[in-house]
């Protein structure tokens, strides 16, 4: 489920002279897994939904994420580790 589309280009637009290069950032989840997460560490709100950015550059469009997995883990929860990636 997509919760959020930001064109960061636009609020670039109004502090360059040239046309800044294309990027989306989009927040999506699923949210049944979002609920399983905060279920076993509320901490891990801070890491659903996941933040994904699609980016022009010199070599062509990008798109990077982050695995939530590794953030997890720091909480020594198991259960929340294994709900999602």
């Amino acid at each position: 489920m997509v919760f959020a589309r930001f064109h960061m280009e636009r609020s670039c637009a109004k502090n360059v002279d040239k046309r800044p290069p294309w990027s989306l950032r989009v927040v999506a989840g699923n949210p049944l897994i979002m609920k399983q997460m905060l279920e076993h560490v509320p901490d891990a709100g801070s890491y659903a939904p996941v933040t994904i950015l699609i980016d022009e550059r010199s070599d062509g469009i990008h798109l990077s994420y982050d695995r939530t997995n590794s953030f997890r883990a720091s909480y020594g929860n198991v259960q929340s580790a294994e709900s999602g990636t």
